[in-house]
């Protein structure tokens, strides 16, 4: 599958040259004696691709279409947010060739970070093995199949077709993307060498900590070998050091206790780290380091939540491994960049939905400081028979045997909405979904006795696992966003440890409204069952009009409910990142889940800022920032002398409003005023052409502003009647193309939302698929306008056309003069 460069944006490929730095940075780790000690090589580059699914290797060997690509790479990148139902679900392969690692008595390994969703790995036509299951990583040992020194075609089949017996479910609402999508690492290690190193804190308080190291060996005999450690401190100083034969395969090696240590919290993030070295007589053989942190945490049953002994609110969201341009297989800078555009809003805590993901986010969410919710990818299905039973606990304790060192990590769950939509006969069968849960609690607890096992939405067995929670989408699915603290003290009271993942609802950038629905009259306030689907149970996102303003207000309350909670133990936002999902063919957006607080390309909608208003503080020391809503709702209308409801976000102690020129007043944010914290006026707009301005204070000192142009209007527009088409550059080149829905008079409507087709002849091409709003060939209008990306090549005529049932088409001839360098929106 050839991709045109003109999808790929300077932005996007700026940030693929920086991930291969950084892979360039990590490609040896070579200690002293490079014969002796291991070798990691970075081996993304250089592969062929093969879109075709043949079973037999040799099969694959031979076929014609091979094309040269670099890892990390997915076939579903473009076909999952196109136009038409459906996507790839089969198999392809992979081929590179490698260079055994010199020297004798050594292991030549291939570890792969990723495969979805399964992989058979062959080394010159033979069979070397494969792992199942597409979020966890896995070896593959070679050396059988290499001779040292010398040259070895690797092949790798891969697939993401349908399997019942393999988490997640069919059903799920996230792409199942195939390919190899995340790095892929060529070690050489002795014929005896560490397989893991587990770092365990059996105790700790403020005081002091105990820690402790479990080497597993791998490869040979351990005859002769001993293991040694030494824990360094977030300074570099080390603690302690401890030794040990490793007879057996397995040693446990204790430090002395660490007296007041540093403790890791989001605030403060202190990682220590554990050096291992495997050693033959003085000489070490081996050497892995891990991250360690010293914290503990707890629950107030049905109340609050508590870090290092001090009560910590969890502000939280949820991240999806993809991006647009990607899919799942993004370069480590883009993980990297997701995490710390969580930490920037004032996030603490991330659930990691539905499934274990890349390695970066682990180590980027120790070193920033972001509590994990880690999930074994169980999503939806129910159970199934003996080879998902064994394939799903198989997985459960890969992926805590790979991540257990990880300080951010505080809880394991163990699935989502388990027992919907069951893929077999019988999988709902209560008695049968209570025992694997029973058994995967049991599994966890025993692997890793130190964290807690959660589930969410798994009512029948909310007593089997430590942390719970309900499904409570407050003025989405069900109910109204007003009684969102009753449904959280009712089941404070039903669950000891609750925790309240998912809450929010989906917004279509650039819809504004003066009257968003809420929902009164239309549903039942109080009504919070969610039904499996969404005609069952009136609720807004069905009914409501997925407009900017709706979820601001819907978030704005959430937040003030919760930061105003004092025995609230925490949420999560669903979701950080607009994403793919199969089950969405209809959204404004098609096959996209509009929940996020940014778009699928990372570009932050009103809402991002909402919450950076509660969770950080330019009086605490954050950059101080004021957000009037929103430089997307920039045409208003009402009745003259009518003034408009207008908030400005700021995360300042205060702030002060003009219009045109004239002072609106200075009003004092409070976190318990609604909407804005208070900073919202009754502005009275006139007739054409406003200026906003914002200007936030902190102990009575400017320290930022924003400022906004409004057109207002006194007459609303009348009925659809023209769609036009224009252009306007964008500072990479290319040129973006906008619809507007226009009145008999030429005045924008504000209230069409129908959904328009772009297409394109002649030069260039328009950018489609990408699922972000300026990226779509299918997207429905915002306030009666939709747009396009047009990407010029040689210069010449271009048409770009759009239409849809009731307007039949309206064209637009794109010359090379327009293409004069803007701010790209």
């Amino acid at each position: 599958m050839s991709v045109s460069p003109a999808r790929l944006s300077p932005v996007l490929t700026t940030l693929r040259f920086r991930s291969a730095l950084v892979a360039v940075a990590l490609a040896f780790l070579v200690l002293s004696d490079a014969q002796a000690q291991r070798v990691v090589t970075n081996v993304n580059a250089d592969w062929d691709y093969l879109e075709e699914a043949h079973a037999d290797v040799a099969d694959a060997l031979a076929a014609d279409g091979w094309e040269p690509i670099s890892l990390p790479h997915s076939w579903n990148v473009w076909d999952t947010t196109d136009i038409v139902p459906g996507y790839r679900r089969d198999a392809s392969w992979y081929r590179r060739t490698i260079t055994a690692p010199p020297g004798a008595d050594r292991r030549t390994i291939l570890y792969f970070e990723g495969a979805a969703m399964t992989a058979d790995v062959y080394v010159d036509g033979a069979y070397a093995g494969g792992h199942v299951g597409g979020y966890v990583g896995f070896d593959v040992d070679l050396t059988d199949h290499v001779t040292p020194g010398a040259e070895h075609e690797v092949m790798v089949r891969v697939s993401n077709a349908y399997d019942p017996d393999l988490i997640p479910s069919q059903k799920a609402d996230y792409f199942l993307f195939g390919g190899l999508t995340r790095d892929v690492w060529l070690k050489s290690v002795p014929e005896t060498y560490i397989d893991r190193a587990h770092v365990l804190t059996p105790t700790v308080s403020a005081e002091e900590a105990e820690a402790t190291v479990r080497v597993r060996l791998a490869g040979g005999g351990a005859a002769g070998l001993t293991a040694a450690a030494r824990l360094v401190d977030p300074d570099g100083r080390t603690v302690d050091t401890a030794q040990a034969p490793a007879a057996g395969g397995v040693v446990d090696l204790a430090f002395d206790t660490v007296a007041r240590p540093a403790l890791w919290s989001p605030d403060r993030p202190a990682l220590y780290s554990v050096e291992v070295d495997l050693m033959r007589g003085g000489e070490t053989i081996d050497s892995v380091t891990e991250p360690l942190g010293f914290r503990w945490f707890s629950f107030e049953p049905g109340g609050a939540f508590f870090l290092n002994g001090e009560r910590l609110l969890l502000r939280g969201t949820h991240r999806h491994e993809e991006h647009a341009g990607y899919a799942s297989a993004m370069p480590n800078a883009l993980h990297r960049r997701d995490m710390e555009m969580m930490k920037e809003v004032g996030a603490n805590f991330v659930r990691l939905g539905h499934y274990p993901q890349d390695p970066v986010v682990y180590q980027a969410a120790d070193s920033l400081g972001i509590i994990l919710w880690d999930e074994l990818p169980w999503n939806r299905g129910g159970a199934g028979g003996a080879a998902w039973q064994a394939n799903t606990e198989r997985l459960l304790r890969e992926q805590i045997d790979q991540n257990l060192n990880h300080p951010s990590i505080l809880f394991w769950s163990l699935g989502n909405e388990i027992y919907w939509l069951p893929d077999v006969p019988g999988g709902d069968d209560p008695d049968l979904l209570r025992a694997t849960v029973a058994h995967l609690d049991s599994v966890a607890h025993a692997l890793d006795p130190s964290r807690m096992t959660a589930m969410r939405k798994y009512y029948d067995g909310d007593d089997l696992v430590d942390v719970f929670s309900p499904s409570i989408w407050a003025g989405w699915y069900s109910g109204v966003y007003t009684k969102y603290a009753e449904a959280i003290e009712k089941a404070q009271a039903e669950y000891p440890h609750l925790l309240h993942m998912e809450y929010g609802g989906s917004s279509h950038v650039g819809r504004h409204t003066e009257t968003p629905i809420d929902g009164e009259g239309l549903v039942d306030p109080d009504e919070f069952s969610e039904a499996v689907n969404q005609v069952a149970v009136a609720n807004i996102a069905q009914n409501g009009d997925w407009s900017e303003n709706y979820i601001v207000d819907l978030f704005d309350w959430h937040l003030r409910v919760s930061e105003t909670m004092p025995t609230f133990s925490g949420n999560a936002q669903w979701a950080f990142k607009d994403f793919g999902t199969p089950l969405r063919p209809e959204n404004d957006l098609p096959f996209v889940n509009q929940k996020g607080l940014v778009d699928r390309a990372g570009r932050p909608k009103d809402a991002y800022y909402v919450f950076k208003s509660y969770w950080t503080s330019a009086v605490e020391g954050d950059d101080p920032f004021c957000y009037i809503e929103s430089p997307t709702w920039t045409e208003r209308t009402g009745p003259v002398g009518e003034p408009r409801e207008t908030s400005v976000y700021c995360n300042t102690d205060a702030a002060h409003l003009y219009l045109n020129g004239e002072s609106l007043g200075m009003h004092e944010k409070d976190i318990a005023a609604f909407p804005a914290s208070g900073l919202s006026w009754q502005v009275p707009f006139v007739e054409g052409p406003n200026e906003l301005v914002a200007v936030g204070f902190v102990g009575g000192a400017e320290v930022t502003r924003d400022s906004l142009a409004v057109s207002y209007a006194t007459t609303p527009p009348g009925t659809a009647s023209d769609l036009v088409l224009s252009t306007a550059p964008l500072a990479n080149g290319n040129v973006l193309v906008v619809a507007t829905m226009l009145d008999a008079e030429g005045r924008r409507v504000l209230d069409y939302e129908e959904p328009v087709y772009f297409s394109h002849d002649g030069d260039g091409e328009i950018l489609v698929d990408w699922g972000t709003p300026t990226r779509s060939q299918r997207v429905s209008m915002a306030n009666g306008r939709a747009a396009i990306e047009f990407v010029p090549t040689t210069g010449g005529r271009a048409v770009v056309s759009v239409l849809n049932q009731d307007f039949k088409g309206t064209y637009l001839v794109v010359p090379a003069s327009e293409m004069e360098s803007v701010q790209s929106p």
